[in-house]
Parts: structure tokens; sequence; C-alpha cells
């Protein structure tokens, strides 16, 4: 009789503090604010749909140029509006003084949140929070900040929709770190389920937003100066390499693309989370 000794390879040792440093980087390169801009809507029916009161004490986390910030603001909540990277809080801060709105602003990573426990009654993220390095920690601090009997509204992309897999593609031509985690498994509810653990009640709906630019190629240039991940992508790679990926980003916006007249109208699904925390 033969015994095979059967050995696993250890997992990969992921930095993360590298990691939270390069993402830093991806998300201070282009504009983003150009970009958020157009996802307003996802802010104001993510207010809806954790039934946002006046007066409610509400943080936006990981907030970008403030789509849920200034969302929660025009319903007179009290808000502050979190993200790590100072310039994309002063967009934010830009519209709110345009709208005259009331808005505390607050560089705060969201996985060390400078908040004392059960401190707001309403958390939200959109496409923020989900692009965390560390995304269990980055789960328990939404939950701590929140009081019992609060909620958690999240806008998250999810696998099989187009950012995710827009995600997928760059991960092609500049391959991530080992061991680091889909940011789209937030976009799932099993994931969401495991990271929020007990205590708490979700109810998530996959949704649409819609990208509509003037043409398939107006997507790409706009993206492509713009939204951090692809600027730092394409900085990356070889002048080959940079029309691969166009060509490859092209293909995939042809997948989607519902328009039939020149311009872009590209559905991408996202998951609308509300976590209640029940104790």
């Amino acid at each position: 009789m033969t015994t095979t000794n059967l050995t696993t390879a250890p997992a990969p040792v992921v930095d993360l503090v590298a990691v939270k440093s390069r993402q830093r980087a991806a998300w201070g390169a282009g504009d983003y604010a150009v970009v958020g801009t157009t996802l307003q809507i996802v802010g104001e029916t993510l207010c809806e749909a954790v039934d946002l009161r006046a007066g409610m004490r509400v943080l936006d986390v990981a907030a970008g140029n403030g789509n849920a910030t200034l969302a929660a603001a025009r319903r007179f909540a009290e808000v502050t509006s979190t993200d790590y990277v100072p310039a994309l809080l002063e967009r934010g801060r830009e519209r709110a003084d345009a709208e005259r709105l009331t808005v505390q602003f607050q560089e705060a990573d969201a996985e060390a949140l400078p908040f004392k426990d059960a401190s707001f009654d309403v958390v939200l993220s959109t496409f923020g929070v989900m692009f965390t390095a560390n995304q269990a920690l980055a789960a328990m601090e939404l939950l701590r900040v929140c009081r019992p009997g609060g909620r958690i509204g999240l806008a998250n992309w999810t696998p099989e929709g187009f950012v995710g897999r827009l995600f997928k593609l760059i991960g092609q031509h500049v391959p991530p770190a080992p061991g680091v985690k889909s940011p789209a498994l937030w976009g799932t509810t099993a994931h969401l389920e495991t990271l929020f653990g007990a205590g708490v009640s979700i109810v998530a709906k996959k949704k649409d937003f819609v990208f509509r630019y003037r043409s398939p190629r107006h997507w790409v240039e706009v993206f492509g100066n713009y939204y951090g991940p692809i600027v730092k992508t394409l900085a990356a790679v070889s002048p080959a390499g940079r029309t691969a990926l166009e060509a490859d980003l092209m293909k995939l916006i042809d997948e989607f693309d519902v328009a039939k007249d020149g311009t872009l109208v590209m559905p991408s699904e996202y998951l609308e989370v509300v976590v209640t925390k029940t104790r």
C-alpha cells in the first residue's frame, strides 16, 4: 500500500497597503468627476431605496465627487461626505457650494472610518466601497458606524454587467496583484451575506445604469482620459498594448450597446442593496 502526500500551494500573501496605495493613485489619476457626475441618478434612487428622511445623520463612504452626498443633502439630511482622495472631495464640495447645500466633507479611509460606533442613521456608498482592498474590514466599518436599526445603502456593479466585464478585461491586459478579490463580488448577494454576517437583513435588487455618450468612440475617449483605472492601465501598456486594449474595449461596448443611430446607449447592471442593521 502506498501513500501519496498531496500538498497545496499556500495562498499568496496580499500586501494590502501596497494595493491601497496603487488604488489611491489610480482614482487620483484623470478626473473621475467628469465620469462620476453622469452617475448622479444612482445616488438619487439609492436615497429613495433606503427611505431617507430629513434630519437623518448620513455618511457617504468612498463618496467620489458626491452623487449620494448631494442626493441626501437635497433631502435635508445631515450629511458627512468622505473619500481618501482629496481631489474628489473638492469636486463634491464645489458641487455642494453651487447648489447651496450644507455638507461636511472629511478625508477618510473606508477601512478605518474616524467616527464613533453607531454615529449615523444611514450609511451610503455608490460604486465606492466595493473597490476597497480589504473588503471584510470595510464592511465591518460600515456596520460599526451605523446605529442599530439603521440602514446601509450600496450601489455595486455586478460581475455580469458591463462594468464588471470591463474590470475583467482590464485585468487581462494588466493583471491585478495575486490574491486580490474582485470588487465585483460586492455585486453578488452571496458575497454580501458573507461580508455582513449575522445581525442584518439584506434586500438586493438588480438595476441598470445606462451610459449615454455621443458614440462608442466617445466613451473610450472620455474614460481613457478621465477614469482613473483605465488611465493608469493605458499608461502601463506599450503602444501596441494600448491599441489592443482599445480594440477590446470597442468589442465589449458593441456587446452591450443597444443604440442603432451611432450614439451610445449602454445598460450596465448593478446591485442596489439595502442592509438593515437589526442589532
